[in-house]
């Protein structure tokens, strides 16, 4: 089936996202579910991802006769904008579903910024979110003591310390780690946390930056391997420039290890790089070869071709928690679900376990989820799970 996305700069205006949904038996009504993702540009993978996941779950939904809300059944029907990882067209595509589209459930901005550029969108109308993205002002902000957006994956703040103790425990050789990441205040901000945590575990840590879009990164990848470093870290890249950065370091010859703490996705990675991917070691949220992903693997395929994205389950699940707490709250009263939703603590996720919510000391309120992830590993072309790590944030 045919896969439409909403690119606003394309066509310079909007575009009905199609996806193919089955019309509920005795549906009353349409409920909105907003999209906010880069469906262009070196974040595509993760916004294919989130989206993907997003109308699985809502076409299931319809398939099953609709969301019943207050004795009213509702067709869900998914409208997608494109915002190419950029806070600007974020901030616009969060406009058109606010305000034109009267959206007041939304998931994405998938990145610290679209998230930033959508936020004070979204907040001011008590729009129901779920982001992700690594900034702490994406929960830590003016809105926070009525926040209306959940973080439904783990930022560098929660899963740094984990990560980089299992570097130290399990990679002994290593004694420097290199970081490369974007000349801006989103990319400075999503190395902080990492570097932090390794020079607290006793690494020295070297770091540099790259305008944000570039393609070309041999000058600092070879100023790198003059410092002789063990563990390039690839950290919160995106997919496209991660893949880049790990194909033009081996191009210029450095042979140390290759880790990136952060972001979903290694067939993406693999793909792109091809066998200098071997022994890469990724971040990601969930195992695709267990078991309990076999039915959502089967609608996926059943829609999509290609690569999954390890988002596009979890989004899967996200969803799951937003509609959920519809059914709770029996309402479509956006601080009414926020208000169940806060309260599903061990509701059992189809893909990233219980829910767990943490946050309060942090960020000022408790809307930052705890999920295991997965330290996988390219052997022979396919990432194996080399480690999975339970954070321990209570």
């Amino acid at each position: 089936m045919l896969d439409f996305k909403r690119t606003l700069l394309a066509f310079g205006a909007l575009s009905l996202a199609a996806g193919p949904y089955v019309p509920a038996a005795h549906a009353d009504e349409e409920l909105k579910i907003g999209v906010i993702a880069a469906l262009s540009g070196g974040g595509t993978a993760w916004g294919q991802g989130l989206l993907r996941g997003v109308e699985i779950a809502a076409e299931e939904v319809n398939a099953n006769g609709g969301l019943t809300v207050d004795g009213t059944t509702y067709t869900l029907k998914v409208i997608p904008f494109d915002d190419q990882y950029n806070a600007a067209q974020a901030k616009t595509a969060a406009e058109r579903l606010v305000h034109d589209e009267k959206v007041r459930f939304m998931f994405g901005p998938m990145g610290s910024p679209g998230a930033l550029g959508a936020i004070p969108v979204t907040q001011p109308e008590k729009v129901l979110q779920f982001v992700e993205g690594y900034a702490p002002k994406i929960l830590d902000n003016e809105w926070k003591d009525d926040s209306h957006v959940f973080r439904v994956g783990l930022s560098s703040g929660e899963f740094s310390d984990p990560v980089v103790e299992w570097v130290k425990e399990s990679m002994p050789e290593v004694k420097k780690v290199g970081m490369i990441a974007p000349n801006d205040a989103v990319g400075q901000q999503a190395i902080t946390a990492l570097v932090e945590r390794y020079k607290n575990q006793g690494f020295e840590v070297w770091t540099d930056f790259y305008e944000r879009g570039a393609k070309e990164f041999t000058p600092i990848l070879l100023r790198m391997v003059t410092e002789n470093v063990d563990l390039f870290d690839l950290n919160s890249n995106a997919p496209g420039e991660a893949a880049l950065l790990l194909k033009q370091a081996r191009e210029v010859g450095y042979s140390g290890k290759v880790l990136q703490a952060g972001g979903a996705g290694v067939a993406e990675i693999v793909e792109a790089v091809g066998p200098a991917a071997e022994g890469f070691l990724k971040y990601d949220v969930v195992d695709l070869s267990d078991p309990k992903m076999q039915n959502f693997l089967d609608m996926y395929r059943e829609k999509y071709t290609g690569l999954i994205n390890g988002l596009a389950p979890e989004y899967y699940s996200a969803a799951q928690i937003l509609f959920e707490g519809i059914r709770r709250a029996d309402s479509l009263d956006t601080s009414k679900v926020r208000d169940e939703i806060e309260k599903m603590e061990g509701w059992e996720t189809p893909f990233l376990g219980p829910v767990r919510w943490t946050g309060k000391e942090k960020y000022g309120v408790e809307h930052q989820i705890v999920i295991p992830f997965y330290i996988m590993k390219v052997v022979d072309g396919k990432g194996v799970v080399e480690a999975k790590i339970v954070p321990d944030l209570d």
